[in-house]
């Protein structure tokens, strides 16, 4: 019942946007840390971006930075990928992990963690003209 779900992936062009959402069900996402990830074809699974249970965010591709944010809504119990200027090069299969929980005062409530135990099924994103 603990499940995440990918969601508003397509086709683009280069140069356009997409918002991708990360919905939880079975569990509120309050106290856990979401991180964005994406594989293309042939290439290992990438880490994106993350959000702390805090709402501190950490970018690990420099390829995205300035194009890419994350934010949470914890009152929809849904975390976002909202992707800009996109690029051929970003096309993979993005999806969203939850890693935790996480509670003030201890660790990884600020920062991002490592490991990550439920993973959405993901949602395709195709960038191209």
């Amino acid at each position: 019942q603990l499940q995440l779900v990918e969601s508003g992936g397509g086709f683009v062009q280069p140069g356009g946007s997409l918002r991708l959402s990360c919905a939880a069900s079975g569990f509120t996402l309050d106290y856990y840390s979401i991180g964005w990830f994406r594989q293309a074809p042939g290439k290992e699974r990438e880490r994106v971006l993350c959000i702390s249970t805090s709402g501190a965010t950490t970018n690990y591709a420099d390829s995205v930075k300035g194009r890419f944010t994350i934010s949470r809504d914890n009152a929809k119990n849904t975390v976002y990928l909202r992707m800009n200027s996109l690029k051929p090069e970003d096309t993979a299969v993005y999806y969203c992990a939850a890693g935790g929980p996480y509670y003030s005062g201890r660790d990884y409530y600020h920062t991002c963690p490592n490991e990550y135990a439920n993973w959405g099924q993901g949602t395709q994103v195709t960038v191209s003209s």
